[in-house]
C-alpha cells in the first residue's frame, strides 16, 4: 500500500519486512472497538480482505492504544479462510444461481437455496468462519433429512445438485486448522457465540510505546512452582508438560496501565523521543537518567493537567519511571535485571524467533515470556556504543561492557555480524548493585563461618589472592566481599576491563577507592589503555590494595609483578577462570606464560563452583576450597606438596571442612602472617581463636538478621561499620589487657551490635 500524508483510516495497512518474515500492521487507531479477531467479526472480515489484498504475511499487528500481536501459526489460520472466500469469488460459477440449477424443474428450489448459500459465503464466511461451517452443516444435515421423507421425485432430483454444493463449501472448511481446532467445542454451538475463537486466537497484547513482545496469557496445563513481586512486577515460574525447561512469567506494571495512563505515557514518550540523547550524556547514566526523570515527570504532569486527569504523584511517579525505561532505558531488560533472583540474561539471534532466557538462582536455566524484536536490539546496540565508548562493527564484531541501572549493575556482552550471521546476541551477568558481603554468603549458604572468619584473617593479613572458579561460579561476587573486609583506612585500586567490582557503592561508603578502566582483550584498535599497561601503572600511584576485575591475558605477568612488588605490604587479589589449584597453576604458567617461581607469589586461593543438584535441574554456588600456596616446591606445586588445602567443600555436608594443616597450625600463611603480630608470634592458640572469633562475629550478624528479620543488617554498609568496630575495640582491648582476648573483644562487639540494632529498631 502506498504512502500517504493524509491521516490514517481504520483498516490501513502496512507490510514491514523483518528478515524472513513480513509483518502485517494494520491502524485501528481511530476504531471504535478493540480491534480483536477473536471478538469482533468485523476485524476478523477486515483481515481477511487484507489478506487477500497483501498475498503474504506471516504475522498481524493491529494497532490502537495498544498493540494487538498475532503469531505466525494463528496467522495462517485466518490465511486459510481467506483463501476459501478468494477461491469461491475467483471461480464464482460454483455457487451462483445456475450452479443449483440440474435442469429448469430446479427453479423454484433453485432461488432459496442460493440465497441461503450466498448469504453464508458473502456475509458470514470472513467475519463468522465457525458459525458459517456450522450452518452448512446443520443446513446439509436438515435437507438430508427433508430428501427423506420427500415423496417428490423432482425435489430430490434438484436437491441432489443441492447436496454436491453444500458438500463441497463443509470440505473445503474440513481442511482448514481453524474448523479442525473448533471441532471440540462444537457441540450445543450456538451461531454467533465467540467463545470458540477466544481459544483459538490469543494475541500478545502490549502497549504501543514498546518494541518487546510479552506473552502475558499464563500457558495452560502448566503448573506453577513459584510466584512473587519484584519491585511492581507479577513473576511466576511454571513448569510446563513439554519440556524440563521452567518457564519465567512477568507482568510488569506498564501492562496493567488504564486507558488514560497508556496516552499520557505515549505522547509523553513521541515528545521526549524527539531528544536524541548524545554520546557525552551517555558517559554518566545515573545522572543522564536523573535528568531525564526530571524532565519527563513535569512533562507528564503538564499531559495530566491538559488532558484534565487526576492522579496521585506516586502515579506520576510510576509513569515517569517508565517513560524513562523506554527512552533512554533498556526496556524490558531492566524488568529482568531488577529481580535480584536472576543472574544472567541471554538474548539469542535472529532476534524475535526465540524468547530470552535466564539463569534463577533458585529454578536454574528458565525461557521467558520476553521476546525482543530487531529494532529494539538495535536500539540496545547504539546506547551500549555510546556508554561504553567502544566500537561495534564489522571491524569490531564483539563489544565487552557495563551498564548500571536502578537496582542493579550487569556486565554485557554483545556479539554482531560478521561473527553472529544472523544480526545481534547479547549476554548480561547480573550483579547487586550493593556489594556482596561475607555475612550475605553465610546466609546464603555459599561458604560458613569458619571460612568466612579465615577470609577476613588472610585479607587483614595483606596476602594475595586469586579467586577462582568457573563461569557463573560468583568470583566477581566474592571478590567484592573481600573488598568489604578491607579496613577503610586503606587506598584501593581497581582495575578491569568491564566495571563490576562495586567501586561506586564502596566509594559512597566512605572507601578510598580508584577504579581504573582499561581495554578489552576482545577490543582491537581501541584507544584505551592496555591492562598490562594498567597494572604496572598502580605501581606508580603510592601505596595501595590493587584488585584486578579478571585475569585473561597478558596482564598476568604484570600482576605477578605487581603481587611480588607488594608482598607483605597490602591486598593484591583477582579473578582466574580455573576449577581447581592446580587448574589455575596450569593456566597461569602454561597458558598466561607466567614464569614458575613468580606463581609461587600468589598466598591463596579461593575456588568458587556451581554444585548441581542430584536430579541435574538446579545448581547452588559454593565456595568449594581454600588452598595457601606454599612456597618450598621447584618445578611442579602438586607433585611437591606446594598446595595445602585449608577447608575444603564436603557435598554431605554441604559445607566447608577444615583440613588437618588448619586445625593443627600447619599452614605457612597463616604462620607469616602471625609473624607480623606481637600478640600472635609463636602461638597458634592465639590465631586460631581469632579466627574463631572473627567466625563467631560474622554467624552473629547473621543470627540477629533472621532474628529481627532485618537483612540490612547484612549489607556492606552494616558489615563494614561492624569490621570497624572489631578493629577499634580490639586495639582498645589491647592496650587495656596487653593481648588481644577473644572473650572480651566479642562481648563489647556485641554489646555494640544490639546497641545498634536497637536504634535502628526505634528510628
Amino acid at each position: 500500500m502506498a504512502e500517504s500524508f493524509e491521516p490514517k483510516k481504520s483498516f490501513d495497512y502496512t507490510l514491514v519486512r523483518e528478515g524472513s518474515e513480513g509483518i502485517i500492521r494494520i491502524e485501528c487507531t481511530h476504531y471504535n472497538r478493540v480491534p480483536s479477531l477473536e471478538n469482533d467479526p468485523h476485524t476478523f472480515q477486515k483481515t481477511c480482505d487484507i489478506i487477500n489484498e497483501v498475498g503474504e504475511g506471516t504475522r498481524l499487528v493491529f494497532i490502537q492504544k495498544r498493540e494487538y500481536e498475532y503469531d505466525a501459526v494463528q496467522t495462517e489460520l485466518v490465511k486459510e479462510i481467506a483463501d476459501i472466500y478468494l477461491q469461491l469469488y475467483r471461480q464464482r460459477e460454483l455457487i451462483n444461481y445456475t450452479a443449483f440449477l440440474a435442469d429448469k424443474s430446479c427453479s423454484r428450489f433453485a432461488a432459496i437455496w442460493y440465497a441461503q448459500v450466498k448469504d453464508i459465503v458473502s456475509r458470514h464466511l470472513r467475519s463468522d468462519p465457525i458459525g458459517a461451517y456450522v450452518t452448512v452443516k446443520r443446513l446439509y444435515r436438515d435437507e438430508q433429512i427433508e430428501f427423506q421423507k420427500s415423496s417428490d421425485g423432482v425435489m430430490k432430483k434438484c436437491m441432489a445438485k443441492y447436496f454436491e454444493i453444500l458438500t463441497m463449501l463443509i470440505t473445503m472448511f474440513e481442511k482448514t486448522k481453524l474448523i479442525g481446532l473448533a471441532q471440540p467445542h462444537l457441540p450445543g454451538y450456538k451461531i454467533g457465540d465467540r467463545s470458540i475463537y477466544s481459544r483459538i486466537f490469543t494475541p500478545v497484547i502490549k502497549p504501543d510505546f514498546l518494541h518487546t513482545k510479552l506473552m502475558s496469557k499464563f500457558p495452560e496445563e502448566a503448573d506453577e512452582l513459584d510466584s512473587y513481586k519484584s519491585g511492581g512486577t507479577e513473576v511466576t515460574v511454571f513448569s510446563l508438560p513439554d519440556t524440563i525447561q521452567y518457564l519465567y512469567h512477568v507482568i510488569p506494571p506498564e501492562f496493567n496501565l488504564t486507558e488514560d495512563k497508556y496516552e499520557i505515557l505515549d505522547d509523553a514518550r513521541k515528545i521526549m523521543t524527539e531528544h536524541k540523547p548524545k554520546k557525552s550524556e551517555f558517559i554518566d547514566p545515573e545522572r543522564m537518567r536523573t535528568v531525564f526523570f526530571n524532565i519527563g515527570r513535569d512533562l507528564i504532569e503538564e499531559l495530566v493537567e491538559y488532558k484534565n486527569i487526576k492522579l496521585k504523584q506516586a502515579e506520576i511517579d510510576e509513569l515517569t519511571h517508565i517513560l524513562v525505561r523506554y527512552t533512554v532505558g533498556f526496556g524490558l531488560i531492566e524488568v529482568l535485571l531488577q529481580d535480584d533472583k536472576i543472574q544472567d540474561v541471554t538474548i539469542n539471534s535472529p532476534m524475535g524467533e526465540s524468547p530470552m532466557f535466564i539463569v534463577h538462582a533458585d529454578w536454574g536455566d528458565c525461557k521467558t515470556n520476553i521476546y525482543p524484536n530487531p529494532s529494539e536490539a538495535d536500539s540496545w546496540a547504539s546506547k551500549l556504543r555510546m556508554i561504553s565508548g567502544r566500537p561495534l562493527d564489522e571491524a569490531n564484531p564483539i563489544l565487552d561492557t557495563e551498564i548500571t541501572i536502578p537496582g542493579a549493575m550487569a556486565r554485557v556482552g554483545v556479539i554482531s555480524s560478521p561473527l553472529d550471521p544472523t544480526g545481534l546476541a547479547y549476554a548480561f551477568r547480573r550483579h547487586r548493585d550493593k556489594p556482596w558481603t561475607l555475612p550475605l554468603f553465610i546466609h546464603n549458604g555459599m561458604l560458613n563461618g569458619l571460612a568466612a572468619g579465615l577470609i577476613s584473617f588472610i585479607v587483614d593479613g595483606s596476602r594475595t589472592m586469586l579467586i577462582a572458579g568457573t563461569r557463573s561460579a560468583g568470583k566477581t561476587s566474592v571478590l567484592g566481599a573481600v573488598l568489604t573486609e578491607i579496613m577503610r583506612k586503606y587506598r584501593i585500586i581497581t582495575i578491569e576491563d568491564t566495571l563490576e567490582l562495586p567501586g561506586n557503592a564502596l566509594r559512597k561508603l566512605g572507601y578510598n577507592i580508584q577504579q581504573m578502566k582499561v581495554a578489552s582483550a576482545l577490543t582491537k584498535g581501541s584507544s584505551e589503555v592496555s591492562a598490562d599497561e594498567g597494572i604496572r601503572t598502580t605501581l606508580r600511584l603510592g601505596d595501595s590494595c590493587l584488585i584486578v576485575g579478571e585475569i585473561r591475558s597478558k596482564e598476568a605477568k604484570a600482576l605477578y609483578e605487581a603481587m611480588r612488588v607488594g608482598a607483605l605490604a597490602n591486598v593484591v587479589a583477582g579473578t582466574i577462570h580455573g576449577d581447581s589449584p592446580y587448574g589455575i597453576y596450569d593456566r597461569v604458567v602454561n597458558d598466561l606464560d607466567v614464569p614458575k617461581t613468580s606463581f609461587k607469589a600468589t598466598d591463596c586461593i579461593i575456588v568458587a563452583n556451581p554444585i548441581r543438584t542430584a536430579d541435574g535441574l538446579s545448581r547452588v554456588r559454593r565456595v568449594t576450597q581454600i588452598t595457601e600456596v606454599r612456597k618450598m616446591w621447584e618445578n611442579d606445586p602438586l607433585l611437591e606438596n606446594g598446595f595445602s588445602d585449608l577447608m575444603k567443600y564436603d557435598a554431605v555436608t554441604d559445607q566447608l571442612v577444615p583440613s588437618d594443616d588448619l586445625i593443627n597450625g600447619e599452614s605457612e600463611i597463616l604462620k607469616s602472617i602471625a609473624g607480623n603480630v606481637k600478640e600472635w608470634a609463636s602461638d597458634w592458640d592465639a590465631v586460631w581463636e581469632n579466627i574463631l572469633l572473627r567466625a563467631k562475629m560474622k554467624e552473629t550478624i547473621v543470627e540477629y538478621a533472621k532474628k529481627s528479620k532485618d537483612f540490612t543488617l547484612l549489607e556492606a554498609e552494616h558489615t563494614i561499620q561492624a569490621n570497624d568496630q572489631y578493629h577499634r575495640i580490639s586495639e582498645t582491648v589491647r592496650e587495656e589487657v596487653g593481648s588481644l582476648e577473644p572473650k572480651r573483644i566479642f562481648f563489647e562487639w556485641n554489646e555494640w551490635l544490639k546497641r545498634t540494632i536497637k536504634k535502628k529498631t526505634l528510628y
